[in-house]
């Protein structure tokens, strides 16, 4: 029987709030995903909440069945009103339900690249909102995961988990400092796909091998020359307007259809 919390004052209610902080995300090991279709699609991803807090006046049958599985995994659920879950999302319309998940562990070892032809890599991405679009355009393409190269973003904030739209639970992340993962991608088959504009060779004319590691650049520097010079091919998207480049997000979603496009004709 769920209990209900309907006091800001709640201990576990300024726990949660402090998740918010990625201090306490790290000392704590948690992270927090908000809706009912983003944890729907967890537990369907094999992911369920340790703590599951839900509007009482809000009930669903897909609730309903996130309730009985979180509690028969050893999780609480607990009752509680759409102020306290407005204080704990920090949305002034929140959504009906919110998580408490496990933080995951991020080790390089996590991914098994013969899992996927396509995988997709970030280096010093800061943009929440680009990660988890980059991680929900890795859904999408079928990508197997996405691998953070140096200082990015953290992929549990709840700004980079809202942006994933439950994709952070289908695609396997890693996350590593850049010799770390040259050593690792070097260890095994994979072909490393740059984006630059100083590349020669447009992005349509290149012909992908399996698997391919789209590599992707800071939004505001790309990515340094050193590294360029260790893909196997550098790609550019070709600019016809007066922007000198596309979003980080959007060039990768743009990289990936194209290559699993050429793979599908």
């Amino acid at each position: 029987m769920p209990r209900a919390i309907t006091a800001f004052s709640n201990p576990l209610v300024k726990q949660v709030r402090g998740l918010w902080d990625k201090k306490n995300r790290r000392r704590e090991g948690l992270f927090i995903a908000e809706g009912l279709r983003i944890l729907t699609e967890a537990r369907e991803a094999g992911f369920l909440p340790e703590t599951l807090f839900f509007n009482a006046a809000e009930r669903h049958a897909l609730l309903e069945a996130l309730i009985a599985a979180t509690e028969a995994a050893g999780g609480e659920a607990i009752e509680t009103n759409a102020d306290i879950l407005h204080k704990l999302s920090g949305k002034d319309n929140p959504q009906a339900v919110l998580g408490v998940y496990r933080i995951f562990p991020t080790g390089l070892d996590r991914i098994d690249r013969s899992a996927a032809d396509l995988w997709l890599v970030a280096q010093a991405l800061r943009d929440p909102g680009n990660l988890g679009t980059i991680l929900r355009t890795g859904d999408a393409v079928g990508a197997g995961g996405l691998i953070l190269v140096d200082d990015c973003v953290d992929p549990f904030s709840p700004e980079a988990v809202r942006a994933s739209m439950g994709a952070l639970f289908t695609q396997k992340i890693a996350a590593a400092p850049w010799a770390e993962f040259i050593a690792w991608l070097r260890s095994g088959e994979g072909e490393l796909v740059g984006t630059s504009l100083a590349a020669d060779l447009d992005y349509q004319a290149a012909r992908y091998a399996k698997p391919s590691f789209i590599l992707i650049g800071n939004e505001a520097q790309g990515l340094p020359a050193d590294y360029e010079a260790k893909c196997d091919l550098l790609i550019k998207i070709p600019m016809r307007g007066k922007a000198d480049s596309l979003n980080a997000a959007v060039a990768a979603a743009v990289t990936a259809y194209e290559v699993t496009n050429q793979w599908r004709a």
